[in-house]
C-alpha cells in the first residue's frame, strides 16, 4: 500500500508533469525527516521516489521533510480530558521533536516554487520543522495538560514493549502467513520507530512559522480536534496501569484477525505490559 501512494502514485503524477501537455517547470514534493533512517517500508518508499524525482531533468524540484504534524503528537488529548493518565514511553524523554503546523509548512512550501528562492531551496533536500526548542514527550505531555487547565498525571510503558511485540508478530506471521500479520508486524516497527527515534531540526535554517506546539494545543482544547488526528488508544492501557504496580494484560494483535476462527486464539495474547510504581513513577 505504502508503495502504491508514496512511490507509484507519485511517480505517475511526476511522469504527467513532465509531459508535453503539461511541461511543469518545478515539483515541490513533500516527503520526511524520518527518511534519514530508513527502517520502515514507507520511508523506503519514499525514499525511492526521491531518487527518480533527482534523476530526472525535465524540471527543477524541491524535497521538502517535516519533523512532524501537530496532529501526530496531539493523540492523547480526549482521553487526558476524560481523566487519564498520559503514557508516556521509557521515562519520557526517550526522544524529542520540533513539529511544524500545517499552514506553516503549506506556505513554507509553496515558496519553494518560487524563483526568489531558488538559490536556497530549488534542487535542495530540505529539513524542516517548527519554531519549538526540543521537546521531549514528557514536555509535550505537560503543555496539553496546561492547556486543559488540569495537573499532569503520567504511566510509564517501557520502549521494549515493542520488541516483544515485534518478536512474537513476526514468528505468527511466519506460521501463519498473511497480509495482515504482515500490516500488523509493519504497524508495530512504525509504533517503536516513533517511539525511539527523535523528530528534530537544530540548525536556524531548519525551523520555520509563527505557529507553536503550545498555540497549537490552546487552540484544540477550545475548539477540538482535527478529525483527521490519529488518536491513540492510550485510553486503556492508562486506566490498567493506574491501577496496579505491576501487570500483564492481553492485547489485540494483527487487527481484523478475529474474523478468521482458524487463529483468532491468537489474537489475544498476555504480554507485559509495564512495571510502575503505585505513585505512577516506572520501575528503574
Amino acid at each position: 500500500e505504502v508503495y502504491s501512494i508514496d512511490y507509484s502514485a507519485t511517480l505517475s503524477f511526476l511522469n504527467a508533469g513532465r509531459s508535453n501537455s503539461v511541461n511543469a517547470r518545478h515539483f515541490v514534493l513533500l516527503s520526511a525527516f524520518c527518511v534519514r533512517n530508513p527502517l520502515l517500508k514507507l520511508q523506503q518508499a519514499k525514499l525511492e521516489f526521491e531518487a527518480k524525482l533527482q534523476e530526472q531533468t525535465d524540471m527543477t524540484y524541491s524535497i521538502v521533510r517535516p519533523t512532524a504534524f501537530f496532529k501526530s503528537v496531539s493523540g492523547q488529548l480526549e482521553s487526558i480530558m476524560d481523566g487519564n493518565s498520559y503514557v508516556l514511553f521509557g521515562d519520557g524523554n526517550v526522544t524529542q521533536c520540533n513539529p511544524i503546523a500545517e499552514g506553516d509548512l503549506a506556505a513554507y512550501m509553496c515558496d519553494c516554487a518560487l524563483e526568489s528562492f531558488e538559490e536556497s531551496r530549488w534542487g535542495k533536500v530540505l529539513n524542516i520543522g517548527g519554531p519549538d526548542e526540543p521537546l521531549s514527550n514528557r514536555a509535550l505531555a505537560e503543555m496539553m495538560f496546561k492547556a486543559i487547565n488540569k495537573q499532569p498525571k503520567f504511566v510509564y510503558v517501557p520502549t521494549q514493549i515493542f520488541d516483544y511485540s515485534i518478536s512474537m508478530i513476526e514468528t505468527i506471521a511466519k506460521i501463519f502467513p498473511s497480509q495482515k500479520w504482515e500490516d500488523a508486524l509493519e504497524t508495530a516497527k512504525i509504533g517503536k520507530y516513533y517511539a525511539v527515534e527523535d523528530m528534530l531540526t537544530t540548525e536556524a535554517n531548519e525551523k520555520f512559522g509563527n505557529v507553536s506546539m503550545m498555540d497549537h494545543f490552546e487552540k484544540i482544547a477550545r475548539e477540538g480536534q482535527d478529525p483527521f488526528t490519529p488518536v491513540r488508544a492510550t485510553a486503556v492501557i492508562s486506566k490498567v496501569l493506574e491501577r496496579l504496580p505491576a501487570v500483564s494484560i492481553s492485547i489485540p494483535i494483527g487487527y481484523g484477525l478475529l474474523s478468521k476462527p482458524d487463529i483468532s486464539p491468537l489474537a489475544n495474547v498476555p504480554m507485559l505490559v509495564g512495571l510502575v510504581h503505585e505513585n505512577g513513577s516506572p520501575f528503574n
